[in-house]
């Protein structure tokens, strides 16, 4: 059962073989793990339900979870752009609502109270109900150079400069909905020597916003709704936010690579 095709592993083990832990004993069969790994994000199934011809599915559960907590699915992700390269004629911020099956619940609370343990893990509730937003940072090209994720309720706009702190160059042009309307917002996107194309709130003074550059904020929708195309990241099923990044990365790395 081949889950990948021979051309994405190619690229793949390399960046793969940089970004992961060493280990006294490495994974006799890398690339069936690897691939069971993206079928089960990819499906949004259970980690019992991976097909048994892609090896025991505890060891594609217990190797994704281990290098999610240490950071590996986004040093991948980071390796792709640097191998690729990043366009930053102009970038985007954007932020999309994911609903959180209700198995996403339950981590550990570690003596937090149930409130500021869901709050850790990016949970809460939204008009949209239970779930997590996510909040990305994509390049020209419309391909993720970064994610933040926070409670579903929570606001877009002081995710923006966090942000913007992932960005590695100047870009000409930063591109944001009215959401991120912030006159702050702006004076930092003009201290980075980048030119601010966000629109006003009705309620806000008109401040100039170059329409032809605006028209291409749909890159970023585009990109959340390729990254959604896998189900783990369509629904959150995972307890933990570290868990639920990996997935981000895995899956936007994917998206790097599929040019």
């Amino acid at each position: 059962m081949g889950v990948l095709a021979d051309h994405q592993w190619s690229v793949l083990e390399p960046l793969l073989n940089a970004a992961r832990p060493w280990a006294a004993r490495p994974i006799r069969q890398f690339r069936r793990t690897i691939e069971a790994i993206v079928w089960r994000q990819q499906n949004g199934a259970k980690w019992r339900a991976i097909p048994a011809e892609l090896g025991p599915w505890w060891m594609a559960a217990q190797t994704f979870i281990r290098w999610a907590k240490l950071g590996v699915w986004e040093r991948l992700h980071r390796l792709v752009q640097e191998q690729r390269g990043l366009e930053l004629g102009m970038v985007f911020l954007d932020g999309t609502v994911i609903r959180a099956h209700q198995k996403a619940a339950g981590a550990r609370k570690q003596d937090r109270t149930p409130a500021a343990s869901a709050e850790a893990q990016a949970l809460g509730r939204s008009r949209g109900g239970y779930g997590t937003k996510g909040h990305v940072l994509a390049d020209a090209g419309g391909r993720a150079i970064a994610f933040v994720l926070t409670p579903g309720q929570a606001a877009e706009l002081p995710q923006a400069e966090p942000l913007l702190c992932f960005l590695p160059g100047r870009p000409v042009w930063t591109v944001a909905d009215r959401g991120y309307s912030s006159h702050a917002l702006r004076a930092a996107i003009w201290d980075l020597g980048s030119i601010p194309a966000i629109p006003t709130r009705k309620n806000q003074a008109p401040v100039a916003c170059r329409s032809w550059i605006y028209a291409n904020r749909e890159r970023v929708e585009r990109l959340w709704s390729r990254l959604k195309e896998w189900r783990a990241v369509a629904t959150r099923y995972d307890k933990t936010v570290r868990s639920f990044l990996g997935v981000l990365s895995l899956a936007a790395t994917f998206d790097w690579i599929r040019r």
